[in-house]
Parts: structure tokens; C-alpha cells; sequence
């Protein structure tokens, strides 16, 4: 059976200009193998995605965008999917701001976040890549929290 990387976490979340930068490539190993002719479920049992669902959970922001924005590559263009990632993805970016002391502006990309949330479930479906309407807004409450 071929096991997926495991998601290996600097001990500080990366917080741009407060804390130290993590080495990119740990995040390699869990990127690899992602391509175009994988269909939304199996992008979504990669070991990019649920990385990122995991630094995202732990509040790794910056982390999981890295994670994120590789799957949404690799996504079809206007594909509800694309959709969902480019919506968590803002969600990461506004919690990385909320972390910050960014209120402002996390509340400015939950925005944009909530925009593109909404385009991805407008087909009506339950659940996108794993993940239901509920947990994508818990997500975006925990992205919140940090903003006082």
C-alpha cells in the first residue's frame, strides 16, 4: 500500500515579519503526485489537501495555503472544486490576518472567501471534496477567532 507523506509542522505557526519563515520544502513530499487527471475525490484524499485541512485546523494559516493553493492548481478552471480551494484558501489568508492583528483585512478577505464558498455550492451539492457547508463554516469561524 503506498502511504501518503505526513504533514510535518514547524513548531511556530509562520507569521509574516513576527516569526521565522519555515523551509518550503517540507511541503514538497505532500505536493508530489498532484496533477490535472486526478479527479476532485481523489485530490481530495491527497496528502496536499488534507495537510492543509490539518495545519488549516491547528492554525497554520500560512501553512496551509501553501498546502491549498497546490490542489487548486491542479483543479479545473470554474469547476465548483476550484471554487471551494480558492474559498478556503482566502479563509487561511484571512486567519494568517486575523493572527496578525489584521482585523481589518481578515474580515475584508472572509469576504472574498465567503464569495467564493457560495459559487461552489451553488449546484446545491451537500458536500465538496469531503467537506459540507457546516464545516467550511466552522472553518471560516475558526479563521475569525483570532480577530479580536
Amino acid at each position: 500500500m503506498n502511504r501518503s507523506p505526513a504533514l510535518t509542522l514547524p513548531p511556530r505557526p509562520y507569521l509574516p515579519g513576527q516569526t521565522e519563515r519555515p523551509d518550503e520544502a517540507i511541503f514538497e513530499p505532500l505536493k508530489e503526485g498532484l496533477a490535472p487527471a486526478m479527479t476532485p475525490q481523489e485530490m481530495a484524499q491527497s496528502a496536499a489537501f488534507l495537510g492543509g485541512r490539518e495545519a488549516f485546523a491547528q492554525g497554520y494559516f500560512w501553512e496551509a495555503h501553501e498546502l491549498w493553493e497546490a490542489v487548486w492548481m491542479v483543479l479545473p478552471p470554474a469547476s465548483a472544486e476550484r471554487h471551494l480551494l480558492q474559498g478556503l484558501i482566502q479563509l487561511a489568508n484571512g486567519g494568517l490576518k486575523a493572527r496578525m492583528g489584521r482585523e481589518n483585512a481578515a474580515r475584508r478577505i472572509a469576504a472574498l472567501a465567503d464569495t467564493a464558498l457560495r459559487e461552489a455550492f451553488l449546484q446545491g451539492q451537500e458536500r465538496l471534496m469531503g467537506l459540507g457547508r457546516a464545516e467550511v463554516q466552522e472553518m471560516r469561524n475558526q479563521a475569525l477567532r483570532y480577530a479580536g
